[in-house]
């Protein structure tokens, strides 16, 4: 009963993401970003008994809840506790050597936000870990403690476009020469001595970049999107689609340039005259700006409200 109710949010844009995979009954779908297998049982319910979904995800909890939710549908569907960015692995080690269609709903999760001490939430105190996959080293704990300040700097703004990164990085490492940065609390307090009090942020927690920029860097977010679409274009089947969720600018950036490079094929430099590097389009963009949630989910479920989804076809 206890994991329903963790698992229990809508997933976003869940009748849109549907329509943009154009689901084929004998089709073979992945999920890559199973969760609570919101998305994930929806699609195979669209799938006959000749289709297949995989649903992966990095999260163990995620994975004994997805497996659970999904084994009404039998072996049309199998889950994998992996990075979505392994999916050519995943797929040649099954004898898979197309796919028809890829999901990815990026970021964290409900119930990784709602679970207190997995760390990612600023507003529970618990041990700073943020690990969406537990048995990866690194945690926010050791970036925290053991970043240099000049990294620490660049990962507040890069990460997390904090206005207020030097200052910031500078408290944490005065705090840390007095005793070991541990919990969730101890950092939302140096953040707190960190930011102005009217800092004109949209209402926002002061704490809630730095630790999107600590997340993003503990689980290395940002730098398997691009090499994974790259990777599910090579796997999909022409007509194949790939719709992909996003919930903040750095995320929707990559998947848009990504997405835009495959579409025009083409890198010679604008000044030739004529193609020479002999690159063609390898997808088309369903739709040409993103798909918001409607005014109706919106107000259903208020962390929908940053989200977009970006569609591509396999030409």
């Amino acid at each position: 009963m206890e994991e329903q109710i963790v698992f229990s949010h809508r997933s976003v844009l869940l009748d849109e993401c549907i329509e943009a995979l154009s689901i084929r009954p004998d089709g073979v779908y992945v999920d890559g970003t199973a969760g609570g297998a919101g998305h994930s049982s929806v699609i195979a319910s669209h799938l006959g008994e000749g289709g297949k979904l995989l649903a992966l995800d990095q999260d163990e909890t995620a994975v004994r809840v997805a497996s659970e939710r999904l084994s009404r549908f039998g072996e049309r569907t199998e889950v994998v506790h992996t990075n979505f960015c392994d999916l050519a692995q995943v797929c040649e080690a099954r004898g898979i050597a197309h796919i028809d269609g890829l999901l990815l709903d990026l970021g964290v999760s409900s119930y990784q936000l709602d679970t207190a001490e997995r760390g990612f939430s600023y507003r529970a105190d618990a041990p700073l870990d943020m690990r969406m996959d537990a048995s990866k080293p690194l945690t926010a704990k050791q970036i925290v403690n053991e970043y240099s300040e000049e990294a620490l700097r660049r990962i507040l703004f890069e990460y997390g476009e904090e206005r207020f990164s030097s200052r910031i990085a500078s408290n944490i490492i005065r705090a840390r020469e007095t005793a070991e940065i541990k919990t969730t609390g101890e950092l939302v307090e140096i953040i707190k001595r960190s930011v102005p009090t009217h800092h004109g942020d949209g209402g926002h927690h002061p704490a809630m970049r730095t630790f999107q920029a600590l997340r993003i860097e503990v689980n290395a977010e940002l730098d398997v999107i691009a090499p994974a679409i790259k990777s599910a274009v090579s796997l999909l089947n022409p007509g194949g689609r790939i719709a992909i969720i996003t919930f903040h600018s750095l995320e929707d950036r990559i998947v848009k340039q990504t997405f835009a490079s495959l579409a025009s094929g083409c890198t010679c430099p604008k000044s030739l005259p004529v193609c020479v590097c002999g690159n063609r389009p390898k997808i088309k963009l369903v739709n040409k700006k993103p798909i918001l949630p409607s005014e109706e989910e919106l107000k259903e479920n208020p962390r929908s409200h940053s989200a977009k989804l970006r569609v591509a076809e396999k030409l």
